[in-house]
């Protein structure tokens, strides 16, 4: 009996690794950022949600589910354009010209992480 409780105990943390494992694992994409005014939004209409935000594109989007997620960002290049820096910004919009997994970030946003004279970059985020 102890020892089936031990492994139960075992296969309950193996699980628990595993889904914050992949909770965390970092996407990929392009980045490029959008300037002022930041509403309306397609998430929030005219509530303003501050700079540090972000619009998706329709595949990390999801319809409006990914609405409020927060991103941890940063630029993998080209490495002339990125600052070494990572920002936190919040989904408030969509992208419709954005493809695959890119965010159109704040020209706020951008400027911690790139030169804006770059236009596009790579990036991950999660």
């Amino acid at each position: 009996m102890a020892m089936a409780k031990s492994l139960v105990a075992v296969v309950m943390a193996m699980a628990t690794i595993a889904l914050c494992a992949s909770s965390v694992a970092a996407e990929t994409g392009e980045a490029t950022f959008y300037t002022p005014p930041y509403v309306p939004s397609a998430c929030y209409g005219f509530v303003d949600k501050g700079v540090m935000i972000a619009a998706a594109s329709p595949a990390v989007y999801a319809s409006g589910a990914a609405c409020g997620r927060q991103y941890t960002v940063t630029c993998t290049g080209p490495a002339s354009a990125c600052r070494g820096a990572s920002v936190v910004v919040t989904v408030v919009d969509l992208c419709p010209g954005c493809t695959g997994t890119s965010l159109d970030l704040s020209q706020e946003a951008f400027a911690i992480i790139a030169d804006p004279n770059a236009g596009r970059i790579n990036i991950e985020f999660h």
